[in-house]
């Protein structure tokens, strides 16, 4: 089956919420380069737009790219250097280009922290992690008691050992919460509603002491590694709803 990037356009909108996060996400959510109108019968899905995986959806006959991270972050940029070659590059091959941040992170179904969670067994999960004024992660219960090398591996994409394990808290975490990728900060929040367990993508020197003496144990997983998932769960619910072929493009920072 072939479909149109107005048509993919119009599935994603009636899945991820983009209206709550119009002004609150400064990622232009949505369809950021458009192809020329043309059907296409394949999508292909990463975290990162850039011109590595771009080149890779090319060669994978895809028709459109939905990244977690696209080129636009609220600020107008010139048509130079690296992104005037990104945008030649989409342009050049007729290559669209979609993007889904907070909304995709938030999602409590599909998103990166839902998924999360599901990995790690959080039992009737709730909004956790303030983030420009919108709740985008989860906490809750765990449904067995788990050390927190034990989590790690269970959240572990392709394996991938975590940046950082701290465990400085109990030796088996009861609860979790997660907020994937740049959010380590949000800690403190979970130290103030007496959380064992915090995982985000990455970490930060500022939190270290506050998480010692409040016996909290964290993860950070990885940017990278914690914002798979969203993606893989939308390109899957595509391939279901749309009747596409997808492919996920997998370009692993390492971050």
């Amino acid at each position: 089956m072939k479909i149109t990037s107005r048509q993919f356009d119009t599935f994603v909108r009636g899945i991820l919420d983009f209206a709550t996060f119009k002004t609150a996400d400064s990622s232009l959510n949505g369809l950021q380069v458009d192809n020329d109108g043309s059907e296409f019968g394949k999508i292909a899905f990463a975290v990162d737009a850039g011109l590595e995986v771009f080149k890779r959806a090319k060669d994978s006959g895809a028709g459109l790219l939905f990244v977690h991270h696209g080129l636009f972050w609220g600020e107008p940029l010139s048509l130079v250097g690296v992104h005037r070659e990104r945008l030649k590059f989409l342009l050049d091959n007729n290559l669209a280009l979609y993007a889904a941040h907070l909304p995709l992170d938030q999602h409590p179904e599909i998103g990166n922290n839902a998924v999360l969670a599901e990995l790690l067994g959080i039992q009737d999960k709730e909004p956790f992690g303030v983030a420009h004024g919108q709740k985008i992660g989860f906490k809750g219960k765990l449904k067995n008691p788990l050390g927190t090398e034990e989590a790690a591996k269970k959240i572990s994409y392709m394996n991938n050992l975590p940046l950082v394990i701290l465990p400085m808290g109990k030796k088996e975490n009861l609860t979790a919460a997660i907020v994937s990728g740049g959010a380590a900060k949000l800690a403190f929040e979970a130290l103030e509603e007496g959380i064992d367990l915090f995982i985000s993508g990455e970490t930060t020197h500022s939190v270290y002491h506050h998480a010692l003496e409040g016996r909290l144990n964290i993860i950070a997983g990885g940017h990278y590694s914690t914002e798979v998932w969203g993606a893989r769960r939308l390109m899957e619910e595509s391939a279901k709803h749309l009747g596409v072929e997808v492919e996920f493009i997998d370009v692993p920072t390492g971050l």
